[in-house]
């Protein structure tokens, strides 16, 4: 993963930092690019592997036919109330599908972690139920920008 984060530095975690913070929070916001070009942002919940995001989306929804038309997107995953503990990250890149579209349960080898890491920490199960409506896509990033203003000193506020 690039990161091609220019200004902030003094507030970009450092990647231990980036992989525990996209590993423990939930929900990430996913924009696309409708077919006229305009954005539409949605929540997910979503894993990170420590190289790739991965998305479990519903395949009737605006989301999956935006990126199988343009698998460009951009997802937003942050954290914090007051301004000093506002802390996120965006990654960027092209979405891929990964195993069956709906997801039934077939033998998927690059999905076994995944669904492993996704089960646990949405349901609390070993295994990945599947309803037969949601698939997986994966965002290895090309760009990452990161912040941590709890980086910030006291006095700097805003």
């Amino acid at each position: 993963m690039a990161v091609t984060q220019r200004r902030g530095r003094r507030i970009m975690m450092t990647p231990t930092e980036l992989d525990a913070f996209l590993t423990a929070a939930h929900t990430c916001r996913v924009a696309t690019a409708g077919p006229d070009g305009r954005p539409h942002v949605s929540a997910l919940w979503y894993v990170w592997d420590g190289r790739a995001l991965w998305l479990y989306s519903l395949t009737r929804s605006r989301r999956w036919a935006d990126l199988l038309r343009d698998p460009r997107l951009a997802v937003v995953v942050d954290d914090g109330r007051e301004y000093g503990e506002l802390r996120g990250a965006e990654l960027s890149g092209t979405a891929v599908p990964v195993g069956e579209a709906p997801r039934r349960g077939a033998a998927c080898h690059e999905l076994a972690a995944p669904e492993r890491l996704f089960a646990a920490k949405y349901f609390g199960l070993d295994a990945m139920p599947h309803d037969g409506r949601h698939a997986w896509l994966r965002l290895a990033p090309e760009t990452v920008v990161s912040w941590d203003f709890r980086k910030l000193p006291a006095a700097g506020g805003r």
